[in-house]
Order: C-alpha cells, then structure tokens, then sequence
C-alpha cells in the first residue's frame, strides 16, 4: 500500500540520523556534501510543494520561509537558497525540522483518507509514489553525506559502533569473465513498477561480444594499482584525471591513510585496517579508468553494463555503484513533462558519467537493472567502485 510505503519511508530517513549528535546536522563540509538538517527538510519540502500545496487547499502551510530555504533547484517554484550556503543554516533548529516533518507527513496521512473523492487522484498518486523513491535517494545521499562529514574530521568519530553498512562484505572467488555474445539487445525500463523518467523508453541497442567480470573489484587488487606507482604515471590517466590526480595530490582513494607504513581506511564504523576481500570505494570515474587501463580492460558502457546483468540477474547484488564509460544523456523517446517536475533528471544530462547497480547505501526497491546514477567524473564521496570488460 501507497501509504504505508510513505510512513515506512518517511521513518528510516530519521532513523539514519538517529546516531547523530546534534552538532553533526548542520556541517556542510564541501558544496556537494548537504548537512543531514538540510535533507530531513527538503524531503518534507517536496512532499508539501508538490501534494499538499497544490491539492489540498485546506492545508495550513508549516512556515512559508522553507519554501525559500529548502527547494533545491527546481526554478519553476521560485527562488531558492544557494547550495553552498546549506551549512549556514543554524535556524530553523534540528527540532524545528523534526517537527516539520511530523507536520507534513500527518498532513499527507489524513489527506490519503480522503484521496478516493478526490478528481486528481491518479496524478496525486503518482506524485506521492515519486516523492517516496526521491526520499530514498535522499537517505543513499544522507548516508555518504554523514560519512563525509564524520570521515574528514580530525578525530575521525564512527557512525555506528557494530554492523556498519561498508564492513562486511567479501569477495568469496577469484574474479572469472563472463562472455556476452555480439548482438541485438534491448535496454531501459519496460514492464510495470516504478522507474524514473531517465530509464524511459525502452529501446535497442547493438554490442560487440565482450567479457564482463564477474564481481567488482577489490581493495587488494586496487592496493597492487597504488603500490605499482599508479597514481605517479600518468600513461594510465585521461587528461582532466591526470589533472585532478596533480591539482588534489591524490595518493589512493577517498577515505585512505597511510599510517604506521601501512593503509587504513575510514568507515562508518570508524577507522579500520583495510579489508582486502572487500570491493572497493569512493573511487571517482578517473581512478576507475586509469585502473582498468593499468589492467589492460575497460570499463563497461551503460548498455554492455545492463546487457550483461540480463544475462547474470544474480550478479545485482554488489555494494558499490559501478562507473560506466557512458556519458549521462537521454535515451531515444525521452521526454521532460511540463512543469517542475520536468527537472528532476532532464536538466542535468551534460558533463556527468552514469554509474549503474547499487550500493550499500541504496534502499529496497531501488535495485534495478534500468537504474541510472549519474556524477561528475571527479566525484568519490559516493559509494563507487569498478568493474571491468574487456
């Protein structure tokens, strides 16, 4: 049911932020990185921009200043607070937000009861089913943002003391190709469910035969890239990566450090020894391309990506998303709606490289071979790793 996919939804956001101290929900480390106040609101905000305001008239607004204050870049709605200036925000408080949300979602509950007299009921329906799958996304974003926040302070404070999501899982074999045969194939979303407007329309699409790894790629054979001088030769780097390596005086991936002569790495669990058999993380799309040039591969365009998991269903799980050599574009037959909802995917198709799969981080429902993430090729502070063709 609709509705108690919301109530469900709506309490794991806090329940992520649950181990935060009340200091940690204002930070706003870099501009990419949103403090976790500012993600609680603006998953409110949409639900009452986009459901509530229009539809209900007999709504009483929670305070008209969040309009202003937690929009994130939907011009049709009207001016908005730059994203830099996210962290600024000590007012309105944490409690203030929390009680923000209870408003808006008691709001959305009562309003659900009466939703079967109502004229717009499909189109009501459809926004609540979006606003649901955008707050999932919020709380992947929420869970790299607090590990961003908690991961580049001096003291390096674990998130959680037991069962942190990146711990835990292992490469169990020795990495095998898988040959996907030459052909004709068709991608992007059919079928019923829920899927964004960017997995839209189903279309074909022609390969050459290629081998696509099996499982991604480790700590320990990334470890062999940085101890051969990877990151000193610039032979295996596009240009702009080569670039980036020099400008950031990169020596290994986000979140590593070289202590004691050996690589530790920090975890939502805190500072910890590297695990080898563990795939690795927090690679931007530059490191994934120099790495799989070091190896003499590739890595996957989109299509070859979802091509091969329609021949290996089971190789969905993996807790990294997975860097493609595809830039985010539209597929054929894409279409912006009218209205601010039309800027939700559309807007951004230049200058960002899609990753496909999912992460640790991504919530249930979300894992689908359509699905189609999408950053600049700069940024790590997501849950991203590698995996090869050749």
């Amino acid at each position: 049911m609709l509705l108690e996919q919301f109530l469900k939804t709506r309490a794991w956001t806090e329940a992520l932020v649950e181990p935060l101290e009340t200091e940690d929900f204002v930070v706003q480390p870099v501009v990419d990185v949103s403090p976790p106040k500012w993600h609680l609101a603006h998953t409110t905000w949409f639900f009452e921009n986009f459901v509530l305001k229009p539809y209900l008239p007999k709504y009483t607004e929670f305070n008209p200043e969040f309009g202003f204050l937690f929009n994130s870049y939907y011009n049709h709605v009207g001016k908005r607070s730059q994203r830099d200036e996210r962290g600024f925000l000590s007012r309105p408080t944490v409690k203030t937000i929390m009680q923000y949300r209870q408003h808006v979602s008691e709001a959305v509950a009562l309003f659900w009861e009466e939703l079967d007299k109502h004229s717009h009921k499909p189109e009501i329906m459809r926004r609540i089913e979006i606003g649901i799958n955008h707050e999932q996304q919020h709380q992947e974003l929420l869970l790299s943002d607090i590990k961003y926040i908690l991961g580049h302070q001096y003291l390096m404070p674990a998130y959680v003391k037991e069962d942190a999501p990146d711990l835990g899982w292992v490469a169990e074999k020795k990495l095998e190709w898988n040959i996907i045969p030459e052909g004709l194939y068709t991608i992007g979303h059919e079928g019923g469910g829920f899927a964004f407007d960017n997995e839209k329309d189903p279309h074909q699409v022609y390969v050459n035969a290629y081998e696509m790894a099996d499982r991604a790629i480790t700590n320990a054979e990334y470890l062999e890239f940085i101890e051969a001088g990877g990151y000193k030769n610039f032979r295996y780097w596009l240009a702009e990566g080569w670039d980036w390596v020099q400008r950031q005086e990169a020596e290994a991936p986000m979140y590593w450090h070289f202590i004691g002569n050996r690589w530790k790495y920090y975890t939502l669990g805190g500072l910890k020894e590297i695990e080898e058999a563990s795939p690795i993380m927090h690679v931007n799309y530059y490191e994934a391309d120099a790495f799989a040039r070091w190896k003499g591969a590739r890595l996957p365009t989109e299509s070859e990506w979802e091509i091969a998991f329609q021949f290996n269903p089971d190789w969905m799980y993996s807790p990294v998303w997975e860097w493609c050599a595809s830039a985010y574009l539209p597929y054929p037959g894409f279409k912006i709606e009218e209205g601010a909802l039309g800027e939700y995917n559309g807007k951004f198709m230049s200058g960002q490289m899609v990753l496909r799969g999912a992460s640790l981080a991504t919530p249930e429902g979300h894992w689908r071979p359509s699905y189609r993430n999408f950053f600049h090729p700069h940024l790590q502070w997501q849950f991203s790793g590698i995996r090869l063709v050749k």
